[in-house]
């Protein structure tokens, strides 16, 4: 039977609920994706600033925790974006006149699948899975 090659497990990363934190989870998909040899992060990056954000604008408060690592399933990359908030995402309507509210529907549209998992503990994980 042939070994199997698992990437390590990586740090997940903590942020502060802030305008900076977007661009911090960004850098750190990069860079996982780079350890899992992922040639394109284009979606990854859209997705995880899409979770980010959402994350510390409708939150605000409590850490931000990403993590990225690969569905030992399928070939597929798993983001997860951990808050406190136990409010779940919603999918808007598409609405031509909004000025915002399109993030989710544009990256439900991007990714394999995506959900949310409501904790016992406290908070929500929003995941997503990319194709690799």
């Amino acid at each position: 039977m042939p070994a199997v090659m698992l990437a390590p497990e990586a740090a997940p990363l903590v942020l502060d609920p802030s305008d900076e934190a977007p661009a911090k989870a960004r850098r750190y998909l990069t860079d996982r994706f780079r350890e899992l040899g992922h040639a394109d992060d284009f979606v990854g990056r859209l997705v995880v600033t899409e979770l980010v954000t959402n994350s510390y604008k409708h939150v605000g408060v409590g850490h931000i925790i990403v993590r990225v690592f690969p569905d030992v399933r399928e070939p597929l990359t798993v983001i997860e974006v951990w808050d406190e908030s136990t409010t779940l995402p919603i999918v808007q309507d598409e609405d031509g006149d909004a000025e915002s509210g399109r993030g989710l529907l544009l990256m439900a549209q991007l990714v394999h699948d995506w959900g949310v998992r409501p904790l016992n503990e406290e908070g929500k994980i929003t995941w997503a899975r990319c194709a690799r």
